[in-house]
């Protein structure tokens, strides 16, 4: 499937999804002559032509939508058997084309994704001020001529209009990728607002099961006591206000400090390469190269704050996963046909995601790896193991009882910590040191 950059449409595939600028480059005086929309319809715009690589989509069927609500209940009833987890209210699950659940993830996330834009808009827009020769002329960028406007002026605008221009791209190039791979509402671990219906990509779902010769109602059921699970969880206040926590103080803390950009660009082998020392090669080309490589732009980018902040994003996440991962594997063999193969090809399609998707998630400082999903499954069964199932009441109970990235690889340490006692658990010859008491500081 091809894909788009947020600068237009890319059809180099998923290996490099971010290489071209020319929508960008050429588009410049409509954007300055504000004949091109504001930045949330530029988002949806894009979004939808992302999604749907630019073809027509039809509208989910009522017949699929009563199909649908039907899994939902009993996805419900089981989750909430396995778990122990009543809900307070019924839970929807409302079924989507993918241009639908793009514009509803925008929504869902505008707050967030207008965060992300903005902290990354200020660090290009400090990295921009350092394109002035040392007398404070401007040097010849290669920028496109537009009338009447020199073009100092032109960079001048640029830097302002950064801010705008990346919310609109970036977020419908978000929401877009994610509307063209996503399956349901949980597609990315993120706090969704509460109240509303869960939603799920039925033309994804559906395509899934006939790509891998699955039966369609099983797919749907899994994705269904998937997200049902998820949403036990995400949605609980407590969890919900430390995720969003540390969703924010990564997404806001982009390094600003052009030096700093420029120092870890070089340790990382590209800025001589890219000609940024003064060389030949035009600054502007330069930026379009780093463009196509959008990883390694965020990681010279990433501030150490974002470095601390990781590591507790990834220890929450993870257990998230595990649960879900744990409650799945309880009741799906009684409950989903052929449990076994769709759960083998849905574990596999999430950990072989290609580089557009890793950057998805790195923009909000998400790991998805197989290494992830390990740490937190082997959490949650490492517990369970040694203390019943009834110990996964505690581990939901309130902010406390979260694991600290520590305890996530040594169970032992967060039941000690909880109070529980086990018999085949060894604590003498733990090499941590135990607290006799729960410090909240260990979670920041």
């Amino acid at each position: 499937m091809s894909s788009f950059g947020p600068f237009g449409p890319d059809n180099s595939g998923d290996d490099d999804p971010f290489r071209s600028m020319n929508f960008f480059l050429e588009n410049l005086s409509a954007m300055f002559s504000g004949r091109s929309g504001n930045s949330w319809d530029t988002a949806a715009q894009l979004a939808g032509a992302i999604a749907t690589e630019g073809r027509q989509e039809t509208n989910v069927d009522p017949v699929e939508r009563n199909a649908i609500e039907q899994l939902a209940r009993v996805a419900e009833l089981h989750v909430a058997q396995a778990t122990g987890r009543a809900v307070d209210e019924p839970v929807r699950v409302e079924p989507l084309n993918r241009t639908q659940w793009a514009r509803r993830f925008l929504d869902d996330e505008r707050p967030l994704l207008e965060r992300l834009s903005g902290s990354i808009g200020a660090a290009l827009r400090a990295q921009l001020s350092e394109l002035e020769d040392p007398d404070g002329s401007i040097p010849d960028l290669g920028l496109p001529q537009v009338p009447g406007m020199p073009p100092e002026q032109l960079l001048q605008q640029l830097m302002q209009m950064m801010g705008p221009m990346l919310l609109g791209m970036m977020a419908g190039t978000t929401a877009g990728h994610l509307a063209g791979r996503a399956l349901g509402h949980y597609e990315l671990p993120l706090p969704r607002p509460a109240g509303g219906p869960l939603t799920m990509v039925l033309p994804n779902v559906d395509g899934f099961a006939e790509d891998w010769s699955l039966p369609v109602e099983g797919i749907r059921l899994w994705v269904c006591v998937s997200d049902v699970t998820h949403h036990q969880v995400l949605g609980l206040p407590h969890v919900r206000a430390r995720l969003d926590e540390l969703l924010d103080d990564y997404v806001s803390g982009f390094s600003e400090d052009p030096e700093s950009i420029e120092r870890r660009l070089h340790e990382l082998g590209v800025v001589d390469d890219l000609g940024m020392h003064g060389g030949s090669e035009p600054e502007l080309e330069a930026l379009q190269r780093m463009a196509g490589n959008p990883e390694t732009l965020l990681a010279a980018m990433q501030s150490d704050q974002q470095r601390v902040v990781m590591p507790q994003i990834e220890a929450l996440v993870a257990t998230v996963e595990g649960f879900v991962d744990h409650t799945l594997d309880s009741l799906g063999g009684r409950l989903i046909p052929e449990y076994e193969r769709i759960t083998e090809a849905l574990r596999r399609r999430r950990v072989e995601a290609g580089p557009a998707s890793r950057f998805v998630e790195g923009l909000f400082g998400l790991e998805l790896s197989q290494a992830t999903f390990d740490r937190g499954r082997s959490f949650v069964d490492g517990i369970v193991e040694r203390a019943g199932d009834g110990v996964l009441g505690t581990l939901w109970a309130d902010a406390t009882t979260l694991p600290t990235p520590a305890e996530l690889d040594t169970p032992g340490l967060w039941l000690a910590r909880m109070g529980i006692e086990t018999e085949d658990v060894d604590l003498d010859d733990a090499a941590f040191e135990i607290p006799d008491f729960f410090d909240p500081d260990d979670l920041t």
